[in-house]
């Protein structure tokens, strides 16, 4: 009954509204005020501020520079794996894609060309490939790393609700990481190919950030709006930044057929770091 009621809530809440509040709150610098929400923050969530590059709580001049804030240099080594974790977070779903529809939770699937903003070619890579949804909880850290060094390619905005993206969300809302607004990041790797990172907003997400772009979306107009690089050498290392989250969401990657075999302790719910190792190369 409390988990229906809370879905009840999500399409009954103003999303939206409450979306753009939170965005100026985040963004606000108040001085003791902002101070006072980092701290209520730090405790009700257990942040561990030790791994941060910064640990002084009084320093951060927003709510949104504390919550993107840098690691300790050296506190995420990177795995000795093909593949690696891109972020701090917990495996909501992994595994095959079977033709085109990817497993949100029992019972509910979306498709790859819903997830992408309805391009059916560039979803037709990913036909029998593989995918990974992680999701990052308010204490994790929330900047974005690249799996595996790769070529950016093209980049795609697709507006959407605003649903939360939490456990209890995806089991009761049917197809909710197509519906949510999203970022799309296409990359191509000279040893696995094409692969895709999706940047999937939520409920009170002030807004989401690339290294190559900036903020994506500072106004929400409801139009996709995409960008080509093919003309620009943008290419991300593994292990590098390429964007992040202020107020957090999830991450999406999807991989061509025969590309990764992923961890095998990587199993739903499990939490993973940074780094950590993911898959490794079938080829």
């Amino acid at each position: 009954m409390r988990d229906r009621l809370f879905i009840l809530s999500q399409h009954l809440l103003p999303k939206q509204w409450l979306t753009r509040l939170a965005g100026r709150v985040a963004n606000a610098r108040r001085g003791r005020s902002t101070t006072a929400l980092i701290r209520w923050f730090v405790a009700r969530y257990g942040v561990d501020m030790s791994e941060a590059e910064n640990p002084d709580l009084a320093s951060y001049q927003s709510f949104n520079d504390f919550f993107t804030r840098p690691l300790k240099s050296g506190a995420r080594p990177l795995a000795d794996a093909a593949f690696v974790s891109p972020v701090d977070g917990a495996i909501s779903r992994l595994g095959d894609i079977e033709d085109h529809q990817i497993l949100q939770a029992k019972g509910h699937h979306f498709t790859t060309t819903q997830l992408i903003g309805g391009d059916a070619e560039l979803a037709e890579c990913f036909r029998h490939g593989r995918f990974a949804n992680l999701y990052l909880s308010p204490r994790d850290y929330h900047r974005i790393h690249m799996p595996c060094s790769g070529r950016l390619e093209r980049m795609i905005y697709v507006p959407g609700s605003l649903f939360s993206v939490n456990p209890v969300t995806a089991r009761g809302v049917p197809g909710l990481f197509a519906r949510n607004e999203r970022t799309v990041c296409v990359f191509r790797s000279e040893t696995h190919g094409r692969f895709v990172m999706v940047l999937v907003g939520a409920t009170i997400v002030g807004s989401m950030e690339t290294v190559w772009h900036g903020v994506i979306n500072p106004k929400r107009t409801g139009k996709v709006a995409q960008w080509d690089y093919a003309d620009r050498e943008i290419v991300l290392d593994q292990g590098e930044e390429m964007g992040r989250f202020r107020l957090g969401s999830t991450v999406i990657m999807l991989f061509e057929k025969d590309t990764i075999a992923f961890n095998r302790d990587w199993k739903p719910e499990c939490g993973v770091r940074l780094g950590e190792k993911m898959g490794e190369s079938i080829t």
